[in-house]
């Protein structure tokens, strides 16, 4: 049977990825972004399949209403997936408030209000899955120059989790998904940086060429699991997309597993 797909972020990278998959496999969406313009062609191809209005998820009245009206388009939503965000780089000296302000209000609270704008919707329908599109595990435990990136997935994983145990009774399943890095606009024009500050110079020049070494996958085979995923009758809470970003993940894990390990008779003296 068809799904109704409900994503945000659209128009670019992941989210165009995960919008012509679904509509590959003959399932309607609603695509939400502030831009609309860059879907037009994909709504002509998909012969009304696709629908798509301007919605900017850091207005928490917009996101409710927004997401009514697509439920009552649509007559139902069965999957929502949480995609639309930004990328934050610089050194935790360097950000400014405002910076950070309004990159919490798009990757963070823009998926908090869409969770409550949603949550009751699905749960009085008694079915429904909700992807939150965060990034690889560890990124969380801090890492240089994506300090605050991290810190608003870290948060969103924090939430799922949350959410996850609180709408199964209710039929409603919750996936925080990590996705490696793939070929998409995040480094491009979803980036915001910050004024370099001139005594992080050296540490910036390693990691441009840490970076410059990291390969990009096509979005689509991103895509291809996430068709897979929603397919499961008992969902993963929390997965990997990529080989490369599973086996970097499973290093960051072992590395803070062993640090803990390596402080633990220290530790113990705390109780």
């Amino acid at each position: 049977m068809s799904r109704r797909w409900f994503i945000t972020g659209a128009s670019r990278g992941l989210g165009t990825a995960f919008t012509e998959a679904a509509l590959a496999a003959g399932d309607r969406v609603v695509g939400v972004v502030r831009d609309v313009t860059p879907l037009a062609e994909l709504v002509t191809r998909s012969g009304g399949a696709l629908s798509t209005f301007s919605l900017d998820v850091s207005d928490r009245e917009a996101v409710v209403a927004g997401v009514r009206n697509a439920f009552d388009e649509v007559d139902g939503i069965d999957v929502v997936v949480n995609n639309a965000g930004g990328a934050l780089l610089g050194m935790i000296e360097e950000v400014t408030e405002q910076q950070v302000r309004e990159h919490f209000d798009t990757n963070l609270f823009g998926a908090l209000w869409v969770c409550q704008a949603v949550v009751p919707l699905l749960r009085e329908q008694g079915s429904g899955h909700i992807l939150q599109i965060a990034t690889m595990p560890g990124a969380g435990g801090g890492f240089a120059s994506t300090g605050l990136y991290g810190a608003g997935k870290a948060a969103l994983e924090t939430i799922s989790g949350a959410l996850a145990m609180e709408v199964e009774p209710f039929g409603v399943s919750v996936t925080t998904v990590h996705p490696g890095g793939y070929d998409t606009e995040l480094f491009g024009r979803g980036l915001t940086t910050t004024a370099p500050n001139p005594a992080y110079a050296p540490l910036r020049e390693r990691l441009d060429a840490m970076f410059d070494e990291a390969e990009d996958f096509d979005p689509r085979r991103a895509a291809e699991v996430l068709l897979k995923i929603v397919d499961l009758d008992e969902p993963p809470r929390r997965i990997i997309l990529g080989g490369a970003a599973y086996d970097m993940s499973m290093d960051v894990f072992r590395a803070t597993t062993a640090e803990f390990a390596a402080w633990e008779a220290l530790s113990r003296q705390g109780d």
